[in-house]
């Protein structure tokens, strides 16, 4: 860790997994087909990142909003996820690689239920990459759901309204266990936040790339460390001359 902070690499890094769809447009495929595509560009990034010296990602899988897209391409993209998540329950093992699910899984099929917590509890030991899988997430309802479960141990006595800080919200919110991403990427030219971890990125530099996310690799991942290590982050306070 000490030597990464010396090379000034981000501890976290986020991703927007943007593009999909028109990069399967680009070659007159069907969306399904970007999906399936960057699906495997994640596999990859993962594994890119560790070897980076990177040691938390977390992407932005499917957001509460994905939902009202047409539902050939919702059934695709849960089609997708089932197949991934299996394949993530081998790799995470091979790979020593820690895998957690933020956002509300509640609507999720009971399938999907079962095999995000087989993932997890199977990879809850491993020490390498620490990788974070947004899905059905949105941080205004992650907020909500934080509030509202400190509205309800306010009712129960368990925490007083003088007690609530920063600090405390933080420990509601999916994220509880992760620090707070130091480089958001964006991919496929959109500049926007769309939702995503409203609280966590107060402070993180924002990166953002023209190139889709199936086409994303090890060599933009490298510029996206670059541009964050020319910058001077002093988190509101001012650099002494």
């Amino acid at each position: 860790m000490s030597e990464n902070k010396e090379k000034n690499i981000p501890e976290h890094v986020a991703i927007i997994l943007d593009g999909n769809g028109r990069w399967a447009k680009k070659r007159f495929l069907p969306r399904k087909a970007g999906h399936a595509a960057g699906s495997k560009t994640v596999e990859q990034i993962c594994e890119d990142a560790w070897n980076l010296g990177i040691q938390y990602l977390t992407v932005y899988a499917f957001s509460t909003e994905n939902w009202n897209r047409p539902q050939d391409e919702v059934d695709a993209l849960m089609k997708l996820l089932r197949q991934y998540l299996s394949d993530c329950i081998k790799r995470s093992s091979k790979n020593n690689m820690r895998v957690r699910v933020i956002g509300d899984i509640t609507p999720l099929e009971e399938d999907l239920k079962d095999k995000i917590q087989e993932l997890e509890e199977v990879s809850r030991e491993n020490t390498g990459l620490q990788f974070t899988v947004a899905l059905n997430y949105g941080s205004r309802d992650e907020i909500l759901r934080a509030v509202q479960k400190i509205a309800k141990d306010v009712k129960e006595g368990e925490i007083t309204p003088a007690e609530i800080t920063e600090e405390t919200l933080t420990s509601y919110l999916d994220t509880k266990d992760l620090p707070d991403p130091d480089l958001l990427i964006r991919t496929s030219g959109e500049e926007r936040l769309s939702n995503f971890m409203l609280w966590q990125l107060a402070y993180t530099e924002f990166y953002f790339t023209d190139v889709l996310w199936p086409d994303f690799n090890k060599k933009e991942l490298e510029k996206a460390i670059r541009y964050y290590q020319g910058k001077d982050r002093r988190f509101g306070a001012i650099k002494e001359s």
